[in-house]
C-alpha cells in the first residue's frame, strides 16, 4: 500500500534530524510520495533541499501563492521560474485567489493566477490552486482559461456538493485532507457523495491537522487518518483509497 501526500510543507522543518524523523514516521504508515509546494522565492530552496534529501519520496511544485502577491510580484514570479531550470517540477503551485486576509489585491491576483496558468500549459503542468474565500472568483477564472491543457487539483477543498460537481465537471481532482475528520465541518457529507475516483488526499502539514491530533502542527504520516476517514466514509478500506487516490495522483502529475 502506498499513500500520496499531494500537498505537503514539510519542507518548513529545517532540522536535518526532525526532518529525517518526519519522513521515517511517513514510511512506517505507508506514505511514500510527498509533492512540495512552494509559496514565495524564499521557500524554493527550502523544497529544493528535502527534494535533495529525499529524492526518491519528495516531488516538486513551483509557483506564487495569492497571499504572496503582492506590489512587484511579477518579479518575484520570474525568479521562480528561473528556478524551474535548476529541478524537473511535477506542477505550478500552489497559485490561486485568497479574499480571507486582503481583498483589495484581488485584481493583481487575478492577474498573477492567469499568467501562471499560462506558465503551466506552456509546461503541459498541472496547476494547484489555492481558493479561500474565493470559489466563484477562482471557478470564473478556470471557466475562462478552460481548454485541452487546463488541468490540476482543487487543493484543500471544503466546499458543497455542487461546487464539488462543478469542479469534477473541469476535469480537476479535489484535495481532500484534515478537515474531512471534523465533526462539524460538513466535509465528510459531501465527500461520502464524491467516487474516489475523483479525489487525492494531502495534509497541507504543517496545517489543518487532522483528529485525532487537532490542535497540535500536522506532518505527513497523518495522512493515514485522513485515508482511514474517507475510507469509513465509502464504507471500503484503507488499501482500497489508497490504490485510487495514490493511482489519481500518478495520473495528474505524472509520476
Amino acid at each position: 500500500m502506498i499513500l500520496t501526500d499531494t500537498h505537503t510543507h514539510l519542507y518548513y522543518q529545517t532540522d536535518d534530524t526532525k526532518r529525517a524523523e518526519l519522513i521515517q514516521r511517513c514510511n512506517d504508515n505507508s506514505i511514500g510520495r510527498l509533492f512540495l509546494p512552494n509559496v514565495d522565492v524564499s521557500s524554493v530552496p527550502l523544497v529544493f533541499s528535502l527534494v535533495k534529501s529525499f529524492p526518491e519520496i519528495c516531488f516538486p511544485m513551483l509557483g506564487l501563492h495569492p497571499c504572496s502577491v503582492k506590489a512587484g510580484w511579477e518579479n518575484e514570479l520570474n525568479v521562480i521560474k528561473g528556478a524551474a531550470h535548476q529541478q524537473k517540477i511535477f506542477a505550478i503551485g500552489e497559485i490561486g485567489i485568497d479574499l480571507y486576509w486582503d481583498k483589495t489585491t484581488l485584481s493583481e491576483q487575478i492577474r498573477a493566477f492567469k499568467t501562471q496558468i499560462a506558465w503551466a500549459k506552456s509546461l503541459k503542468l498541472p496547476i494547484v490552486i489555492h481558493c479561500r474565500d474565493a470559489f466563484d472568483e477562482v471557478f470564473a477564472v478556470l471557466q475562462e482559461e478552460n481548454d485541452e491543457n487546463l488541468r490540476g487539483i482543487f487543493h484543500c477543498f471544503t466546499g458543497t456538493l455542487e461546487q464539488a460537481n462543478r469542479v469534477i465537471g473541469l476535469g480537476f481532482y479535489l484535495g481532500i485532507g484534515g478537515v474531512v475528520t471534523y465533526k462539524n465541518s460538513g466535509l465528510d457529507k459531501t465527500v461520502a457523495q464524491i467516487g474516489l475516483d475523483h479525489i487525492v488526499l494531502e495534509t497541507d502539514s504543517p496545517y489543518l491537522t487532522p483528529v485525532p491530533h487537532r490542535g497540535k502542527p500536522n506532518e505527513s504520516s497523518y495522512l493515514i487518518y485522513i485515508a482511514q476517514k474517507i475510507a469509513e466514509l465509502h464504507q471500503t478500506d484503507v488499501e482500497t483509497v489508497a490504490g485510487i487516490t495514490t493511482g489519481n495522483s500518478r495520473s495528474v502529475f505524472g509520476v
